[in-house]
């Protein structure tokens, strides 16, 4: 199964790099929430190319990102968040992309020669295998990806190993309120809509906190406090997650 969902997302994600299409585009089960938008002044002065976006939230909102930093992008996509990062951490930092789809590899190398981005770099990998050095990052960010993956833990260790003592990290993803339907969770489609490998939020805490993680928020995706207990059983919704490595 786990093979029949990674090939699956890497189809869907892969003509989605071709055509540009979003996945909060109409017609598809979207896997963005109302309050998925970044503020127009981030976005400003980005060509239509760099904004290119498949996530469900602004994971830079609360990643605390700081001039010199070095930050990971998992699955990172077009690149739009590794662009605004590169923005934030500035010439003495650096921001390296992980995306397992080559189309979308080849399209955020583009934009960013496109940009004249001397700080940002792409590289094909899983997130399960990050190609990446150990204790080599400050900062883990991802958006909307590590739903995708059909081994969540592995890339909590993954995600531990590669950041320095005391580094972030700052996700925002599709989680659910108790455990999906099995023939959910069984659906590749389902998965590539970001729907059917979204965590229970619990669950979601326990992983990191499992894999070494401390610290662990979860929040909404404004990065208010998120009321879970209002949210109905079974739901699938947007949050922001946050943790440190101690």
């Amino acid at each position: 199964m786990r093979n029949s969902i990674r090939e699956t997302v890497r189809r869907y994600y892969a003509e989605r790099a071709r055509t540009s299409t979003s996945c909060c585009g109409p017609g598809t089960v979207s896997c963005c929430g109302p309050d998925a938008l970044y503020a127009p002044d981030l976005l400003a002065g980005l060509p239509g190319e760099a904004a290119f976006s498949l996530g469900c939230g602004n994971p830079l909102l609360l990643a605390d990102l700081r001039p010199g930093d070095t930050v990971l992008d998992l699955g990172s996509g077009g690149g739009l968040d590794c662009f605004l990062a590169a923005r934030l951490v500035g010439p003495t930092g650096r921001v390296i992309g992980v995306d397992m789809t080559p189309e979308m590899v080849e399209r955020s190398r583009a934009t960013a020669r496109h940009l004249g981005l001397v700080n940002v770099e792409f590289r094909q990998g899983y997130l399960e295998d990050l190609p990446v050095e150990d204790g080599s990052v400050d900062v883990v960010i991802s958006n909307c990806v590590i739903n995708l993956s059909p081994d969540k833990p592995r890339v909590f260790r993954e995600m531990y190993r590669v950041l320095r003592p005391g580094g972030r990290v700052s996700i925002a993803d599709t989680v659910s309120k108790g455990l999906l339907p099995e023939a959910v969770r069984a659906d590749p489609e389902v998965w590539s809509a970001c729907i059917g490998g979204a965590l229970d939020v619990e669950e979601y805490r326990r992983g990191l906190a499992g894999a070494g993680f401390s610290e662990v928020e979860v929040r909404s995706p404004d990065g208010q406090p998120l009321l879970v207990d209002r949210i109905p059983d079974g739901v699938v919704f947007s949050a922001l997650i946050t943790a440190r490595k101690p």
